[in-house]
């Protein structure tokens, strides 16, 4: 079986090869963000599964899903990801995904996801897809929007504004701008205070 991994982590992504290709006839081709699948794509032969991680670079959200599964159309593409949450899997199994595995999923479940999907099923965990939304009920997550969120839990990282317009697919300019609105909305007096809110709050 081939598959098409995507993730711009590259420990994650040996970890989850290697769980993978310790199954006897499965092979894996590895690339770090958008751009380089579609041009994995195109070099290769067609893939019996595609996995794209939800946030890596040129994903844009879910239209990256729904670009590539136009692509290899009828084939499999699956998300996976670390940080999406329940409404986010059932997206893009509504939008027609093969699955959504979250990277906490053990590697006897992944291996049996990838042949499930690999059959044309669906696939999500039910404790994933099933579990109280408690977090979503944060009054900070109320006040922010998705994309102020996903740049705060950046900053939370350290990374600098050129690290998460790379690592969302913004503009620089249109981060610094998501930065100064979430330090009004949050009363912070700069990015390291933003992050020290969130933390504290527990928001991630």
């Amino acid at each position: 079986m081939r598959i098409l991994l995507a993730d711009d982590h590259e420990l994650v992504r040996d970890t989850i090869a290697a769980f993978i290709e310790n199954e006897d006839g499965y092979s894996v081709v590895q690339c770090a963000d958008l751009p380089g699948v579609h041009h994995a794509l195109k070099a290769h032969e067609p893939f019996d599964l595609v996995l794209l991680d939800y946030q890596m670079p040129g994903m844009n959200g879910l239209k990256g899903l729904t670009d590539v599964m136009e692509v290899v159309h009828p084939r499999p593409v699956a998300l996976i990801s670390g940080t999406a949450d329940k409404s986010i899997a059932e997206a893009a199994l509504d939008m027609g995904a093969a699955g959504f595995l979250p990277k906490t999923v053990s590697g006897k479940s992944l291996i049996n996801a990838i042949k499930f999907m690999s059959m044309g099923e669906q696939y999500a965990p039910i404790a994933f897809m099933t579990q109280e939304e408690s977090v979503s009920a944060h009054p900070l997550k109320d006040l922010l929007t998705d994309r102020e969120m996903q740049v705060l839990e950046c900053l939370t990282r350290g990374l600098a504004n050129k690290e998460i317009a790379r690592e969302v697919s913004l503009q620089e300019v249109t981060i610094k701008l998501h930065v100064k609105n979430l330090c009004r909305k949050l009363d912070a007096k700069n990015r390291t205070h933003a992050a020290m809110i969130a933390k504290e709050q527990q928001l991630f």
